[in-house]
């Protein structure tokens, strides 16, 4: 089993920065891509990106290229979603997740998921 803890969320103006982090544990050896999903009250969860093991492969949503960037440290089993210029809409529950393929965009594909971190864009 894996466990994914998510940190870093909260409350932010419309146009300005949050730092999200993931930290895995437990079977960490096993996994390979780790990610991020979003979901806004009402809203279906909605792909946000995801990385490689090597973090040299990386898929992101056409909504958010430019502005967030996702990287992984797995001497610490952390992913990090690093978001610039955010938007109001954009305030949702983000989850981590993890997975033993290659990143995805789908979420069935993703075996592990964190409890989400609530992350809120006021304008």
């Amino acid at each position: 089993q894996v466990q994914l803890a998510e940190s870093g969320g909260g409350l932010v103006q419309a146009g300005g920065s949050l730092r999200l982090s993931c930290t895995a544990s437990g079977r960490t050896f096993s996994i390979n891509a780790m990610g991020w999903f979003r979901q806004a009250p009402g809203k279906e969860r909605e792909f946000v990106g995801a990385i490689s093991r090597s973090g040299g492969s990386t898929l992101y949503a056409d909504s958010v290229k430019g502005r967030f960037t996702i990287s992984r440290d797995n001497t610490k089993y952390t992913v990090y979603l690093q978001m610039n210029t955010l938007k109001p809409e954009e305030t949702a529950l983000y989850y981590c997740v993890a997975r033993y393929g290659t990143p995805s965009s789908i979420p069935r594909d993703y075996a592990y998921w964190g409890q989400g971190t609530q992350v809120t864009v006021s304008s």
